[in-house]
């Protein structure tokens, strides 16, 4: 598919992928790693990950071991050290937009209805009406 790992980037991430560990074992790991890959550059849901890349627990669950194991960082280091330090990742955290980019300042304008007129009906109590007042006895 369009984003899925090259024959190169596999042949540098599949030998430090972990080989040794309890269970099942994993039957193809390129097929996960594509739809991890797939999830994180989509920003979709894990549920929504397509039926092609496998069960979307199974990439969810190696995910998230993979990074408590720090094998990830083994896997960043590996492919900027097969492409000579020469990658580039972008994160929407260090991109800024120019000041301009926002639109024209906005504009606020007072529109005034009109004032009551002197003939106007009251429609409140006035303020010096008698309060109630309790008896003493």
């Amino acid at each position: 598919m369009r984003y899925d790992l090259t024959d190169f980037e596999w042949s540098v991430i599949a030998p430090l992928l972990p080989k040794n560990r309890r269970g099942v074992k994993p039957k193809n790991n390129r097929r996960i790693l594509n739809g991890i890959f797939w999830v994180l550059r989509a920003g979709a849901p894990w549920r929504d990950l397509p039926e092609r890349y496998g069960s979307y627990t199974t990439a969810y669950n190696r995910f998230n071991r993979w990074r408590k194991a720090g094998i990830w960082d083994g896997l960043m280091d590996a492919i900027v050290k097969a492409h000579d330090g020469k990658v580039q990742m972008i994160d929407s955290s260090i991109v800024r937009v120019h000041q301009h980019a926002s639109g024209p300042p906005k504009k606020v304008e007072i529109v005034v209805w009109g004032e009551a007129g002197a003939a106007s009906v009251q429609r409140s109590t006035r303020v010096s009406t008698r309060k109630a007042v309790r008896s003493a006895s």
